[in-house]
């Protein structure tokens, strides 16, 4: 399971225990909790710092280390964006994607000050715990890396890596998803070009891991038994 910080995925996964599968947290190498490559400090020089490719290929290294293949991989916003790279690249590693409020492409935005008003829209929810844990993985990041980390994400378009992902996906949709709407996910599904279908939990925003966990284990379990 992948987002910005593996503690997001912190409620769902302590929710079930997994007999007949492994379940693997990781963090991207940004964040302050990151386990499996310690977080660098941002070098503005490479044009690679922060890249979607990069980041795949980040993913596909520890797949590799770790040796697992087949896996299903369930990733959050740009990190659903990212294993779809990753998968186009090295298909055998992935039997299935789970793409939880992605999308190829979002709005322009305004990236210098938006972590406290961002969180509460996009949660869609009144809840202090989860608004709570993701303004505190925001403000964790280093600011220069956030600052290029949006860059990346709000100036990108990855319509075109759609239309070459094969393996079956599962698109998990909150229905009040401000930074991805329902739009985005029924497009995606069109585009893939694999098997995709579209889950959407209502009353949710871009969180769904957080604002509605038994739920969101509900999809995922099934996939992951399928």
């Amino acid at each position: 399971m992948a987002t910005a910080e593996a503690g997001l995925w912190e409620t769902p996964s302590s929710l079930n225990s997994p007999q007949n599968y492994q379940l693997l947290l990781f963090d991207w190498n940004f964040t302050a909790g990151a386990t499996f490559l310690p977080p660098a400090p941002f070098d503005s020089s490479l044009p690679t710092a922060f890249s979607f490719e990069a980041f795949a290929d980040e993913l596909i290294s520890l797949l590799d280390e770790i040796e697992m293949k087949g896996v299903v991989f369930v990733g959050h916003s740009m990190s659903g964006m990212i294993g779809c790279i990753a998968s186009v690249k090295r298909p055998e590693l992935f039997a299935h994607l789970l793409l939880v409020s992605a999308s190829p492409m979002f709005l322009h935005s305004d990236i210098h000050s938006w972590e406290e008003s961002f969180a509460a829209a996009a949660m869609a929810t009144d809840d202090p715990i989860p608004l709570q844990k993701f303004r505190a993985g925001l403000k964790a990041v280093n600011p220069e890396s956030a600052h290029a980390l949006g860059e990346m994400i709000f100036y990108s378009d990855l319509r075109h890596v759609l239309r070459k992902v094969e393996a079956p996906c599962t698109i998990i949709q909150g229905a009040n998803d401000i930074a991805a709407p329902v739009a985005v996910a029924c497009d995606m599904k069109s585009e893939i070009k694999g098997k995709a279908t579209v889950e959407i939990i209502e009353n949710h925003g871009h969180f769904p891991q957080l604002t509605s966990p038994a739920r969101f284990v509900q999809i995922v379990e099934r996939e992951v038994k399928y």
